[in-house]
C-alpha cells in the first residue's frame, strides 16, 4: 500500500518522512490540495530505479538491433577482441 502524506508534512515532519524513505525502498507520495504532486524517495532508491531504467533501455536497444539484423556473431566479436589485445 503506498504511503501518502500531505505537503505540509514535508515541513512539519521532514525527519519522519526521511527516516521512512531510508528504511523502505519505496517512494512517499506527497499531495497538494488533495491531489498527487510529488514522489519522495531516498537517493539510494532513486539510483537503483534509475539504474534499472538504464538497463531496460539498453536491453531494448539490443533487442531492436537483433530484430533489425544489426548484430555480429560471437566468433567475430571475440576474433576482433583478440586482434585488439594481441592475443
Amino acid at each position: 500500500m503506498p504511503t501518502i502524506r500531505p505537503s505540509a508534512d514535508l515541513r512539519n515532519n521532514y525527519t519522519e518522512i526521511s527516516d521512512f524513505c531510508h528504511k523502505y525502498p519505496e517512494p512517499v507520495f506527497i499531495t497538494k490540495n488533495g491531489l498527487g504532486d510529488l514522489a519522495v524517495m531516498s537517493i539510494e532508491t532513486y539510483e537503483l530505479l534509475a539504474g534499472k531504467m538504464e538497463l531496460y533501455s539498453l536491453l531494448d536497444e539490443g533487442l531492436n538491433d537483433d530484430k533489425e539484423g544489426n548484430v555480429k556473431s560471437r566468433d567475430a566479436v571475440f576474433a576482433k577482441m583478440h586482434d585488439k589485445l594481441g592475443i
